[in-house]
């Protein structure tokens, strides 16, 4: 009787490793898996969209640090106050957020309309009061334009600073015109197509933000919240990535310190799991 042959450890380690990804980032029990790539999405192989919104770990970092900018809008934050259980599924946000990117970006084009038209559908019936009294949607187009623009940014720029900072200009206004599709079937308005433009369309929005404790306190939960096994241990590091993206005045409306001498080590961290991660999925920047 032949025997069989000994798998290979380190591919039998790349291979788990994809495994338990995976399965953080699909909910089997709902008979979720992977969004396969489609020779009929929005988006080519190969471009920006697709290569910037592939990195696990970058778009992470880049996710906390467009949450924190998020929640200092109003509207926004108060949208997630009244209607979402952010606070007793954080995981549950990030894995329904996380979906949504994969199969606008890479999924059929059907089932990435079907995607969009069941947030829009969502975001119709979420409205209620500030605290001031006035009326909030979370179908504003202004509100769903900051919404865009700090994801956009924040996406990108986690991207180039732990990724790939030799991206060209062309290569990221390019990541902002294909993302501007998305933004549009969402009804975000403005809508910028260039990285100067998100980059003016962010400081005119800007005079919409508020410094409240309901927004310190979001802030808190998604920096302190920590996953269980191994992902809780590297949490504290993309954390502190995260508010190492944020320009200062953000970071001092949510009273949040500046990084310091804890940012190269988070750098190095996180640099070091994208890194593994892209090996494991056998992901390569285009360079």
């Amino acid at each position: 009787m032949a025997r069989r042959p000994f798998p290979d450890p380190v591919e039998f380690t790349r291979l788990k490793l994809v495994e338990r990804v995976r399965a953080a980032f699909n909910d089997a029990s709902k008979g979720e898996a992977p969004i396969p790539p489609s020779d009929e999405a929005f988006f080519a192989a190969n471009t920006p969209i697709r290569m910037v919104h592939a990195d696990l770990v970058s778009m992470m970092v880049g996710g906390m640090s467009a949450l924190l900018l998020q929640m200092l809008h109003p509207h926004a934050l108060q949208g997630v106050l009244d209607f979402s259980n952010f606070r007793e599924n954080m995981h549950g946000r990030l894995r329904r957020t996380a979906r949504f990117i994969a199969v606008t970006t890479y999924g059929h084009r059907d089932d990435a309309e079907a995607a969009i038209a069941r947030v829009n559908r969502i975001h119709s019936k979420v409205t209620g009061t500030l605290p001031d009294g006035s009326a909030y949607e979370a179908s504003n187009p202004r509100t769903l334009a900051w919404v865009h623009v700090t994801e956009a940014l924040m996406f990108l720029e986690a991207w180039l600073v732990h990724v790939r900072p030799e991206m060209p200009l062309s290569e990221q206004d390019e990541y902002f015109r294909q993302f501007a599709l998305i933004a549009r079937k969402l009804g975000a308005d403005p809508v910028p197509e260039t990285k100067a433009e998100a980059q003016a369309v962010f400081r005119t929005l800007r005079s919409d933000l508020r410094a409240t404790p309901q927004a310190r306190e979001v802030a808190e939960l998604v920096l302190e919240h920590r996953p269980p096994g191994a992902a809780g241990t590297i949490q504290p590091f993309m954390a502190n990535a995260a508010v190492s993206l944020l320009p200062p005045f953000a970071r001092t409306m949510l009273d949040l310190d500046a990084p310091g001498l804890s940012a190269l080590p988070s750098k190095l961290v996180t640099g070091a799991l994208g890194g593994t991660m892209r090996w494991a999925f056998q992901q390569k920047p285009r360079g």
